[in-house]
């Protein structure tokens, strides 16, 4: 990771307002770092902020998915995700593909406000950090053998 942090905000539409408010709240930090969000989620922020958000589709519609690709390729270092875990969403599996693909590559994930609090308070959000990348070079070939035989 750079000095200036690549972080996806994503939040269900019962957490846009508790993400709104933490963003609101937390400007100043946000503003120094290149934003992504899913759909209305970044049209709002980009409201709430006054920064330019890079938007995504729509969650149900893929958004989490392009989330999803862009951590995979190594272009996003952070994920805030305000998820709602009392509500069934119509893409529940997208959601489950994003917080595993979030996890498989080892990026950070704040799933409510209390850890998006402690991420973005971090003096590593600031600092040069060196995020360690999971070597997958043997599943990879194991994958690759298994096909062969």
């Amino acid at each position: 990771m750079e000095n200036k942090q690549r972080i996806a905000l994503v939040a269900h539409d019962n957490k846009k307002h508790d993400l709104l408010e933490w963003a609101k709240f937390n400007k100043h930090l946000l503003i120094q770092h290149e934003l992504y969000a899913t759909g209305t989620t970044g049209k709002l922020l980009e409201q709430e902020l006054g920064v330019e958000i890079h938007k995504l589709q729509s969650g149900p519609l893929g958004g989490d998915q392009q989330i999803g690709a862009k951590i995979s390729e190594q272009e996003l270092d952070l994920l805030i995700f305000f998820w709602d875990p009392l509500t069934r969403q119509p893409h529940d599996s997208d959601v489950k593909a994003l917080l595993r693909i979030a996890v498989v590559w080892n990026i950070p994930v704040a799933c409510n406000r209390a850890s998006a609090d402690f991420m973005i308070s971090s003096p590593l959000m600031s600092s040069a950090y060196k995020r360690h990348l999971p070597d997958y070079a043997g599943y990879t070939g194991r994958i690759l053998e298994d096909a062969l035989i």
